[in-house]
C-alpha cells in the first residue's frame, strides 16, 4: 500500500508577531476616552463700556499645556487658550478656555511619554478648541475668530529651552 504524502501548508508554519519578534515593542496606542470644557470665560469689554470699537483689533493668543496622570495608563491633558483683542490700547474682548481630554495611552516608552502628552494629545484636541473659540466669539457679537494652527512641537521645544535657561540662571 502506498503511503499518502501529506501536503505541507503555510498555516502550519505561520508565526504570530509575538513569536517572530518578541523583543520588538508594540506600536504606541492612544485613545481619547473623553473630552470636555473645564472652564470658559468670555468678556465683551467693548459692549460693557459701550465703546463700539470699529478699528481692526490686535489679537493675542497665549497657549498653556498641562498633563496629569490619572488611573493606570490614563492621562488628563489640558489646553488653555487666553485670547485678547485690543484696539488703540483698549481691550475689546477677553476669552479664556480650558479644554481637556482624557487619554488612554499604551506602549509609549517612559522617556517619550512627556513629549507625547505635550505634543500629540494637544494636537488631537486642538480642532475642538478652535471651534469653541470660533463659536464663542461669534456668539459674543464679533466676527468668528479662526485661531491659526499651533505648532505643538515648536511650543514644546520653546518650553524646554525656557526651562533650561531658567535652570542655568544663578539665583
Amino acid at each position: 500500500m502506498a503511503k499518502k504524502k501529506e501536503k505541507e501548508t503555510t498555516e502550519d508554519k505561520v508565526e504570530t508577531p509575538e513569536q517572530a519578534a518578541p523583543t520588538e515593542q508594540a506600536a504606541p496606542r492612544m485613545q481619547i476616552l473623553n473630552q470636555y470644557i473645564r472652564d470658559l470665560s468670555f468678556e465683551n469689554v467693548a459692549a460693557q463700556k459701550n465703546s463700539g470699537q470699529q478699528a481692526q483689533p490686535d489679537i493675542n493668543v497665549q497657549v498653556n499645556l498641562d498633563a496629569r496622570k490619572g488611573q493606570e495608563n490614563q492621562y488628563e491633558v489640558i489646553q488653555k487658550l487666553t485670547i485678547s483683542a485690543t484696539a488703540q490700547e483698549e481691550t475689546i474682548f477677553l476669552l479664556e478656555v480650558e479644554y481637556a481630554g482624557l487619554f488612554h495611552i499604551e506602549n509609549v516608552p517612559e522617556d517619550q511619554l512627556h513629549p507625547f502628552l505635550m505634543i500629540e494629545c494637544p494636537r488631537m484636541l486642538f480642532p475642538f478648541v478652535r471651534r469653541i473659540v470660533r463659536d464663542v466669539t461669534a456668539d459674543g457679537g464679533f466676527p468668528p475668530l479662526n485661531v491659526d494652527n499651533i505648532d505643538f512641537v515648536q511650543l514644546y521645544r520653546a518650553e524646554l529651552a525656557r526651562l533650561t535657561a531658567e535652570n542655568q540662571t544663578p539665583n
